[in-house]
């Protein structure tokens, strides 16, 4: 009668155990929920440089034909801030040399993941633009 009570046992455990985990299971949900974060809206002013550029502290706007757009300034290695080298139209980090093209893709490493890129909207003034940074 022992044996059959200790090979029962077990079982029991599992389903209480997973029995406890169904009733929690609402508060580790709550607990782990993270809110999405709200796109941040910078209003900037300034003209293209030679209608390609427009380059602010965070981030350089850029635009080609009728299409605008911004890429942050902040490395994806290190965090250091970008320098833009229009000779050979690249981004380049001064720390360690990453490379990045003018639509925030990774040209050379050691930075492996592309720049964030940002929407970039025109307003009723010619030199205010609205850049949305999420």
């Amino acid at each position: 009668m022992n044996h059959s009570n200790q090979s029962s046992s077990p079982s029991r455990r599992l389903i209480l155990a997973f029995g406890g985990l169904l009733l929690l299971w609402p508060l580790i949900r709550f607990i782990a929920h993270k809110l999405p974060r709200k796109p941040k809206i910078i209003e900037t002013t300034g003209t293209l440089q030679n209608d390609i550029f427009l380059s602010k502290q965070d981030f350089i706007v850029f635009t080609e034909n009728t299409e605008l757009w911004a890429v942050s300034r902040t490395c994806t290695h290190l965090g250091c801030r970008l320098n833009l080298i229009e000779e050979h139209n690249y981004l380049e980090c001064p720390c360690h040399q990453s490379r990045f093209s003018i639509d925030g893709e990774v040209i050379k490493g050691p930075a492996d993941k592309p720049l964030p890129r940002y929407l970039v909207e025109r307003t009723d003034s010619p030199s205010t633009y609205l850049v949305t940074i999420t």
